[in-house]
């Protein structure tokens, strides 16, 4: 069994699972942050931007694709997580020889599908004048500023995908749900479990007959509005890869959603906007909802809340239509009948506007101050560009970061001076050291296999070691590029026996509640499955020229040697022998067993626990009557 990471990013996984004949690829997370290295995508033309020295996103290749590792024709399967686990599927199903099956729960396929449609209207809705790619020439990058002429392999960097792009990779999904077994080639057998982090996010378990493989990535042990961790499941594993932790260890993500409130009421008290860069789904529903309890009681229900993204309208009604995957609070609202997410109240009071883009309506509703929720959280592309430029010279207003999945102090670099606020509330709800070691005492998995970021603790912060996985024994590591050789081996296989031949067998006890019984029958195996069938019979006598048919000239089986159990008592072998004439007996110990000498009769038996051996010289006649005396205290079968 072997683990190769094709990612270095342990929020942003991918890895691929060589288990029993299958190559089974563990998520394909999407690095997006090289698009730091690029200057921000204008909606509108900025001269400011225009004028600053640096690369511009224009040229467009800033995704990382690194699949050179393993063929990834040979991929069989591949198992998404969440839908932040999926943005570079179509790479993989699109650009190279994968032809296998992608398997996902509904609300990651949806909710993935309008992350991606987002990506690619930001990318495509800004025209771009021209493409450069020579500056990808290991020669002229080293001439570029920094951090381009020091990022790894951007001959691999590749350009956005296109939707047809997205479209034909989603087809390729089937969906799955919460603890729905899928046979894979009658080898092993998948199963997704609840991860409690996202609407349909996963975690999988990998088992054969005999072994059990946990992948957990992506979990949240907190109460928020997806189903609970399904953690009773992930016990007895003998290997757990563990993967996708919170990105801030040290943050409370209570404690955060309490600083957005106070923060985002400060400012629109003193008149100013808020910005928050965010994804259209996921923590954006928790942030909603704590304002819908929150903006009252501080005064702030005239103040309009604005969710600008193309995909802002199904992301907010995806969220009130996946009951079954919401957690049980949730669950039972749709059934008084209620929705599941406040912010359906809020658009009904039209506290909360959303708009595909700061064109058309939104121009027209626009007041301030206000709050404006959008994307992305790098800005560097998206409407969230456009308020950066429009509010970043008054210090009145507010930009609120929520997403750690960037360095906030390098998204803000191209908009620097920046007279604005900027307050740091990263909010990650994703299992923390402490989770994770109370985690693994109580599913106790054989071994646990998790990135090397995780092992250690932070460079920052090299004094924590709270801040690493604790876990006995000590937990493997792997990095990107590596290719890991997981610690067990398999040992057994399931194989059926046809009800005619089990009939036939005649078990013997050897010891007390141990039978056992030989069997002479053929293996056969089809789609990894085992079945023992009755031997053929042999030929029978045929008169004439009459055709033989297929399998009468298979010869009887050998006949087999029946198998010896039982040990010698050494004593009483010694009595037996002297009984039977021989003399000068002399017993010496050894490290696996005894040898009994029988000097007069210049013969030697050595007896160890699995085998017996008789060495006399070219006495034939004698070593056989030395094998009957060891045989009467063995059993035959």
């Amino acid at each position: 069994m072997k683990l190769y990471c094709l990612s270095g990013h342990p929020t942003l996984p991918c890895n691929v699972l060589k288990f029993k004949s299958t190559t089974i690829m563990l998520d394909c997370g999407l690095d997006m942050t090289s698009t730091l290295n690029f200057l921000p995508l204008p909606l509108v033309q900025s001269p400011r931007l225009s004028n600053l020295p640096g690369w511009s996103l224009k040229d467009g290749n800033a995704f990382l694709d690194k699949t050179e590792l393993i063929d990834l024709s040979t991929v069989d399967v591949i198992l998404i997580s969440n839908y932040h686990c999926m943005m570079a599927l179509p790479y993989i199903t699109e650009h190279t020889g994968f032809t296998g099956t992608v398997y996902a729960t509904e609300p990651t396929v949806q909710i993935g599908r309008l992350l991606m449609e987002e990506l690619v209207n930001f990318i495509e809705r800004v025209p771009k004048a021209q493409s450069a790619s020579l500056w990808k020439n290991k020669d002229i990058q080293r001439l570029l500023p920094s951090p381009l002429k020091d990022a790894v392999e951007v001959s691999t960097w590749r350009r956005c995908y296109t939707m047809q792009e997205v479209n034909s990779a989603l087809s390729k999904i089937q969906l799955v749900g919460y603890s729905q077994k899928i046979e894979l080639f009658g080898a092993v057998q998948v199963t997704p479990l609840s991860s409690g982090y996202a609407l349909g996010s996963s975690n999988w378990i990998i088992q054969s007959h005999y072994e059990k493989v946990s992948y957990v990535s992506g979990s949240s042990l907190l109460t928020t509005h997806p189903q609970p961790m399904d953690q009773a499941s992930l016990k007895n594993s003998d290997v757990l890869v563990l993967t996708g932790l919170t990105q801030i260890p040290t943050a409370n993500p209570d404690g955060m959603v309490g600083e957005f409130c106070s923060n985002l009421a400060l400012t629109v008290r003193n008149g100013g906007n808020v910005l928050v860069p965010c994804y259209p789904s996921g923590v954006i529903y928790d942030l909603l909802e704590c304002l819908y309890q929150y903006i009252d009681s501080a005064g702030l229900s005239s103040v309009p809340l604005y969710f600008i993204s193309p995909v802002a309208n199904s992301s907010l009604e995806f969220s009130q239509i996946f009951a079954e995957w919401l957690c049980h609070n949730k669950q039972s609202k749709v059934y008084l009948p209620e929705p599941p997410f406040p912010h359906a109240e809020l658009i009904q009071t039209n506290k909360l506007k959303h708009y595909p883009s700061i064109h058309g309506d939104f121009s027209n509703d626009f007041r301030q101050p206000c709050v404006v929720f959008t994307g992305h959280p790098s800005l560097r592309f998206g409407d969230v560009v456009h308020f950066m430029e429009l509010w970043g010279k008054s210090s009145l207003n507010t930009v609120i970061f929520t997403e750690p999945d960037f360095s906030y102090l390098e998204a803000l670099a191209p908009y620097q001076p920046l007279a604005m606020k900027c307050i740091y509330c990263p909010i990650d709800t994703r299992l923390n050291f402490i989770q994770v070691s109370k985690l693994l005492k109580e599913v106790q998995p054989l071994h646990v296999v998790c990135p090397e970021q995780y092992t250690q603790p932070p460079p920052a912060q090299s004094h924590r070691m709270d801040l690493m996985i604790d876990c006995q024994p000590p937990a493997m590591s792997y990095r990107r590029a590596e290719v890991l050789a997981l610690p067990f081996k398999r040992r057994y296989e399931k194989i059926e026996i046809m009800p005619e031949l089990a009939d036939s067998l005649v078990p013997m006890e050897i010891k007390p509640g141990i039978s056992l019984a030989t069997v002479s029958a053929v293996l056969h195996t089809k789609d990894n499955k085992h079945l023992l069938q009755p031997p053929p019979r042999s030929a029978q006598p045929t008169s004439g020229k009459k055709r033989k048919r297929v399998g009468d000239d298979v010869p009887d089986c050998k006949v087999l040697k029946p198998l010896l159990s039982g040990s010698i008592p050494v004593e009483q072998f010694v009595q037996t022998l002297e009984k039977h004439g021989f003399s000068d007996i002399k017993v010496e110990d050894t490290a696996k067993g005894h040898i009994v000498l029988l000097q007069e009769a210049e013969t030697l038996i050595q007896i160890e626990e699995d085998s017996t051996h008789i060495i006399c010289d070219n006495d034939e006649m004698l070593r056989v009557r030395l094998r009957d005396l060891v045989l009467k205290f063995l059993q035959k079968f």
